[in-house]
């Protein structure tokens, strides 16, 4: 594809094809040497590793581009033995499409420079946010997850590029974290604002592969739903599902716990409106779980908002406290997916969720 962004996909594609394999190379292993994080949320080696591998390999290719990522090498520099096999996965492969740290020092300081990062507003240039692992739990399970790459301008998107290594590019709805690709050939997802999405092999030639443009979606369908049941806990209990009822849609649908996976996904066209309202007023989506993915959507002819209706403002952090929940759908069908959201609210007695 033609776009203002060409260098920086080529160069995501080999940076998501390496990390592909790093973390595809121990999926099936027992023992992924997983921690609990202090929010309870599991983090394996190939989270560090392929936050480090994609930190090389964009201050490699542009050194001035500030990075933001989930992780900090903090539990890496107290625990010598996590450190080692953190850096034995990242040297396990090689490959010259990406760059991988010189040492363990530099390893531990690019995980910590985008550990500490935060994506800016107005002023701030470029900046890079990633997700190493979308889905720790499925990856650990030996399901369905994503990398996330995501580009923003002064706190806008410009690009999102997605790695889904065991999702098939021909997948089917409705999608589950257990549907693995049978062929193990896994797919990226990108798009860059005002181009449209793509989808592509994860193999392949970096610039020889011509990547499919995803149709965008059409007005006046019914609503298919991509959400999470089960597994994730955060969300306002008996509401979704009531929603989908008013909405005579379908639910779950696809049910898929990474966010950048459900946002690849709706933008496939495999499910076309998600609805997330908190349990909690003062939990909010974290930046690296929707920067760049959601941008795959709205390219596809998605809208994006808050549970109240708000634009998504990626420039409030780390976490996203300027909005709260997430209303998705193509334009045309957005204003009654939100206003369905607020009368099911109103009707618990849950108003204050959207007020």
């Amino acid at each position: 594809m033609d776009s203002p962004y060409a260098r920086e996909l080529i160069v995501a594609f080999g940076a998501l094809q390496g990390a592909a394999q790093l973390s595809q190379s121990i999926i099936s292993s027992k023992d992924k040497g997983v921690i609990e994080k202090e929010d309870l949320s599991p983090v394996t080696v190939a989270d560090f590793a392929v936050q480090a591998l994609l930190t090389a390999t964009i201050k490699d290719a542009f050194p001035r581009d500030r990075v933001v990522g989930e992780e900090d090498a903090s539990d890496l520099r107290k625990n010598p033995v996590l450190m080692e096999r953190v850096w034995e996965l990242l040297n396990r492969n090689g490959g010259t499409q990406y760059k991988l740290p010189a040492t363990q020092d530099q390893m531990c300081d690019l995980i910590d420079e985008c550990g500490s990062g935060v994506p800016g507003g107005q002023g701030s240039g470029r900046t890079w946010v990633f997700d190493p692992i979308d889905g720790t739990k499925t990856y650990v399970r030996g399901e369905l997850y994503a990398i996330n790459m995501g580009l923003l301008l002064d706190g806008k998107q410009v690009a999102g590029i997605v790695a889904c290594p065991n999702m098939s590019i021909d997948a089917k709805a409705p999608l589950r974290n257990e549907n693995i690709d049978p062929t193990g050939q896994g797919c990226i997802v990108f798009a860059v604002k005002d181009h449209g999405a793509y989808i592509r092999p994860l193999s392949g030639s970096l610039e020889g592969i011509q990547p499919k443009k995803l149709a965008r979606h059409a007005e006046s369908q019914d609503v298919r739903f991509v959400t999470c049941v089960n597994i994730v806990d955060s969300a306002l209990d008996g509401v979704h599902e009531v929603v989908a009822e008013q909405l005579n849609a379908v639910y779950p649908g696809s049910d898929l716990v990474p966010w950048v996976l459900r946002w690849a996904v709706l933008a496939m066209g495999l499910g076309n409106t998600t609805v997330w309202v908190y349990k909690r007023k003062d939990r909010y989506g974290k930046a690296w779980d929707h920067a760049g993915a959601m941008l795959l959507f709205e390219e596809s002819g998605g809208k994006i908002t808050d549970v109240r209706g708000n634009p998504i403002d990626l420039s409030a952090g780390r976490k996203m406290s300027a909005n709260f929940g997430f209303i998705a759908a193509p334009i045309d069908i957005h204003g009654r997916v939100l206003q369905t959201v607020h009368n099911v609210l109103r009707e618990q007695g849950k108003q204050e969720f959207f007020e």
